[in-house]
């Protein structure tokens, strides 16, 4: 789960790290008297979406007086703003917030994410602060370093040395990064995160070490735990299918292609979406409806692919383990006496109850295509939209 900037300032301030006074707002004269309370020479004003790259595109301004503040807060609320993650389509600004200025002398990158292949955590860190990281990797790589540590209550001092080494810093300012280092695995164990990014930290003129931007997100497996966290769900920055899909306890994530997938696990639903490339078509979404679904569950997800109207065909893969597929069959053909099905649909079914499965589909009257094995089923969904 993802949220904004401000939010993810307020929990990193709560955990002791150092973030500029700032205020948001969901209406530009709610922000402008908020603003009046800031002890500041210039107002930074920040779009808040969901999506990196918001300089760029006109989500961040510097601003001398309130007057200017005003007119800035009045064009770039409801404004959509087009990056590099948002897509094409871009994402409308809806809050916004403004902070005090600072005044800059260096620019660090550092950020902290679960390595799943080694079970750590890891810090990523570097001198080339408030550029893309992905830039610096691919033309500067010496300039990034990784230190991954092992998941205690409390990171070690000698850990922290490592991670800020490329910062180079004095060490009257050394003792308030190492302090930060500390706060941010703190706030990291503590709420589940799966990431936190700071780009750019940086060191003021006043020598003082301050997070200027934050980006966090949270292991949704681990909200319940969280209520606090939950509550800081924006969901006008979520696609409105993937939130309905949230509601059935679905894994649903939407793309840009014409095949639409259903299957069970999160690794066959790759592999699925894989094949649907190599014979030259895209999948219109991820979606993965667990081990113990039942036909209500199966009936939600498939009324859940129909509702993309990018799709033009469906891929149903299931293998049976605690997965029975004749629920599957059950809620494929419940959903369909709802929905009209105007596309061609490929099922392949194996493993636990599969035969039942076919038997239910056999006899629904639904016009579909039976597979053999993945690569089958690939094929024939591919033929089967040209």
């Amino acid at each position: 789960m993802n949220i904004h900037e401000h939010q993810a300032k307020q929990i990193l301030q709560k955990y002791g790290a150092t973030v500029p006074e700032g205020v948001f707002a969901l209406t530009v004269d709610e922000l402008l008297e908020k603003a009046k309370t800031l002890n500041t020479k210039k107002y930074v004003l920040k779009a808040q979406i969901h999506a990196g790259g918001r300089g760029k595109a006109g989500g961040v301004k510097i601003l001398d007086t309130i007057e200017e503040l005003s007119d800035a807060a009045k064009e770039m609320m409801g404004k959509t703003l087009v990056t590099h993650q948002t897509g094409p389509e871009g994402r409308e600004v809806k809050r916004l917030y403004v902070e005090e200025s600072s005044n800059i002398d260096k620019e660090f990158y550092l950020s902290c994410l679960v390595d799943r292949a080694s079970s750590k955590i890891a810090f990523i860190s570097s001198d080339q602060g408030g550029m893309d990281i992905e830039e610096v990797a691919s033309n500067s790589p010496e300039k990034i370093i990784t230190t991954k540590v092992d998941m205690n209550n409390e990171i070690s001092d000698k850990d922290c040395e490592e991670i800020i080494k490329i910062f180079n810093l004095n060490d009257s300012v050394k003792t308030q990064a190492l302090s930060l280092i500390k706060s941010i695995y703190q706030m990291f164990v503590s709420t589940d995160a799966n990431m936190v990014e700071i780009n750019p930290l940086i060191l003021t003129k006043e020598e003082k070490i301050i997070c200027l931007d934050a980006k966090v997100n949270f292991d949704s497996n681990a909200l319940f735990r969280h209520p606090e966290i939950v509550e800081l769900r924006d969901l006008n920055e979520e696609d409105p299918t993937e939130i309905k899909a949230s509601k059935h306890d679905l894994a649903y994530i939407k793309l840009d292609g014409s095949i639409g997938c259903m299957v069970n696990g999160a690794g066959l639903a790759m592999a699925t979406m894989d094949i649907i490339k190599l014979y030259g078509k895209e999948p219109a979404n991820f979606l993965d409806v667990g081990g113990g679904a039942s036909k209500e569950k199966v009936s939600a997800a498939f009324k859940i692919i129909l509702s993309d109207k990018n799709v033009k065909g469906i891929l149903i893969n299931i293998f049976g383990g605690i997965m029975r597929c004749d629920v599957l069959a059950q809620g494929v053909v419940d959903a369909a006496k709802e929905i009209n099905i105007n596309v061609p649909l490929v099922v392949r079914l194996a493993g636990t109850n599969f035969i039942e499965g076919k038997e239910i589909l056999d006899k629904s009257g639904l016009k579909l295509i039976s597979a053999d094995n993945l690569d089958d089923a690939a094929q024939k969904i591919v033929e089967a939209i040209k």
